[in-house]
C-alpha cells in the first residue's frame, strides 16, 4: 500500500481564498449569511430567503475567453481552487502554467458538485418548454452536466489521468478526496486533484424549504444556521470550492514537495433505507470503517468536524452516532459560518480541520448556545476557540441518498 499526502490546497469561500483570511473571519464570530428581501416578490412560494453567497466573484483576470466559455460558475470555482492548489504545491511554472510532466497521465481528477450550473439547466428547460432559448448554445451542456467540475479541471490543465466525477450532494467533496486517496493508495496513479464545488442558487433553497429543512429566520441572518442548538430551524445554502493535491509519498519526496498533512483513513457506505432520513447506525459504521482503514482506535482522534447542517434529524443522528463511537470528543461545525456549501463542504471542512490541527486552535460552532438534549453527549466547542493538541482529526459528511463519508487526516511531522 502507498502512503498518500497532501501537497497543495486551494479554496474559494465567502470568507476569502486563504487560511489567514478565513481564520480571521472565524475569529470575528460573524457568519456570511445574508437575507434576500427581493426573493419575496420573485419567489413568493419560497419561505427561506437566506444564503451565504460569495458576492462580487470574478474569475482570474488571466483566464481568456476561450478558457471561460465552457465554465459555469460552479466550474469557475472548481478550476480556480485547483489552480490555487497546484500553485500551493509548486506545480505551476513561472508563467502560471501547469508543469508539462503532469500531463503525461500521472495526475487525475476526482471532483464533484450536487449539480451543474443551474442557469444553463434553465436554458435547456426553456428550450424544451417553449421550443426556443436565447441562452442555449454549444457549451450549455458542458456547463450543466453533472461532471462539469471534474471534466473542466482536467481539460483546463491538460491532465490525462483518470477522471472520477462525484456528484453525490453533500458528500461530493469528501468522496472526491476519498476516491482519489484510494486510487493513489492502491498504486493506480501517483497524483490526483481532489475535492468539490457548488454554486449558490435559489433552486437549492427551494429543495430544502419544501422539506421544511431550511432556515426561515429571514429577519436575523446573523443568528442562523445554528447546528446542534435546540432553537435551530434548518440549514442555509452556501457556495464555494475546495481542491487538494494528493500525492504518493515517495513521489512527493522525490520532487522535494512541502507536505501539509497525510490522508490515513477513508470510510464510505450507504444507509440503504431512506433518501432524506439519516441513520445513526450506518453513520457510526462509516466512521468505524475510516478508523479501520487508518488502523486507529477511537481515542487517537482528537477532534471531529461534524456535518452539522442544523437540521433536526441530521444533527441528532450524527451526534448520537459520534458519541456512541467516541464518547465526549470535541466537535464543531463550520456550516454555522459559511452555510451548507453542499458539494464543496467535504473538501472545505477537511481543509479547515487540517489547518486547525496545525494551529492547535479549533473553531467553535457559531450560534450554539443551548445544545439540543436529544443530540449525543459530546464535547461541543462553543463560544471561543479551543486549544487542542492532536495528531489526528476526522471530517464527516452525510448526504441525501444515504451517502456517508468519513475522512481521517494525520499531522505531518516529517516521518
Amino acid at each position: 500500500m502507498k502512503r498518500v499526502v497532501i501537497t497543495g490546497i486551494g479554496g474559494i469561500t465567502a470568507f476569502g481564498k486563504d487560511w489567514d483570511s478565513i481564520r480571521r473571519a472565524f475569529a470575528n464570530q460573524r457568519n456570511a449569511v445574508q437575507s434576500f428581501a427581493d426573493w419575496a416578490e420573485r419567489y413568493p412560494e419560497l419561505e427561506a430567503r437566506l444564503g451565504a453567497r460569495i458576492d462580487d466573484y470574478t474569475p482570474p483576470a488571466h483566464w481568456n475567453r476561450k478558457k471561460l466559455r465552457s465554465l459555469g460558475r460552479v466550474s469557475q470555482f472548481a478550476v480556480e481552487a485547483a489552480e490555487r492548489a497546484l500553485a500551493d504545491a509548486g506545480l505551476l511554472d513561472e508563467n502560471g502554467e501547469v508543469l508539462t510532466y503532469l500531463q503525461d497521465g500521472r495526475m487525475g481528477v476526482a471532483c464533484g458538485s450536487s449539480t451543474g450550473s443551474t442557469n444553463d439547466i434553465k436554458d435547456a428547460a426553456e428550450l424544451l418548454m417553449t421550443g426556443k432559448s436565447d441562452g442555449f448554445n454549444a457549451n450549455t451542456y458542458v456547463r450543466m452536466m453533472p461532471h462539469t467540475a471534474a471534466a473542466n479541471i482536467g481539460i483546463f490543465f491538460g491532465l490525462q489521468g483518470r477522471i472520477i466525477p462525484t456528484s453525490s450532494a453533500c458528500s461530493s467533496g469528501s468522496q472526491g478526496i476519498g476516491y482519489a486517496y484510494e486510487s493513489i493508495k492502491y498504486g493506480l496513479i501517483p497524483m490526483m486533484l481532489a475535492g468539490g464545488a457548488e454554486e449558490f442558487c435559489p433552486s437549492e433553497a427551494y429543495v430544502f424549504d419544501s422539506l421544511y429543512a431550511a432556515s426561515r429566520n429571514n429577519a436575523h441572518p446573523e443568528l442562523t444556521p445554528r447546528p446542534y442548538d435546540a432553537a435551530r430551524d434548518g440549514l442555509v445554502i452556501g457556495e464555494g470550492a475546495g481542491i487538494f493535491v494528493l500525492e504518493e509519498l515517495e513521489h512527493a519526496k522525490a520532487r522535494g514537495a512541502r507536505i501539509i498533512a497525510e490522508v490515513v483513513g477513508y470510510g464510505a457506505n450507504s444507509d440503504g433505507t431512506h433518501v432524506t432520513r439519516p441513520q445513526k447506525e450506518t453513520m457510526q459504521r462509516c466512521m468505524e470503517l475510516a478508523l479501520q482503514d487508518a488502523n486507529l482506535t477511537p481515542e487517537k482522534i482528537g477532534y471531529v468536524n461534524g456535518h452539522g447542517t442544523a437540521t433536526e434529524q441530521g444533527d441528532i443522528a450524527e451526534t448520537q452516532a459520534t458519541a456512541a463511537l467516541f464518547g465526549k470528543i470535541p466537535l464543531s461545525s463550520q456550516k454555522s459560518y459559511l452555510g451548507h456549501t453542499l458539494g464543496a463542504c467535504g473538501a472545505l471542512e477537511s481543509w479547515f480541520s487540517i489547518e486547525m490541527m496545525r494551529d492547535g486552535r479549533f473553531v467553535p460552532t457559531l450560534n450554539l448556545t443551548n445544545v439540543d438534549e436529544r443530540c449525543g453527549a459530546l464535547d461541543y466547542i462553543q463560544g471561543d476557540f479551543r486549544s487542542i493538541q492532536t495528531d489526528y482529526v476526522m471530517n464527516n459528511n452525510f448526504a441525501f441518498g444515504g451517502v456517508n463519508t468519513s475522512l481521517i487526516f494525520k499531522r505531518w511531522q516529517g516521518e
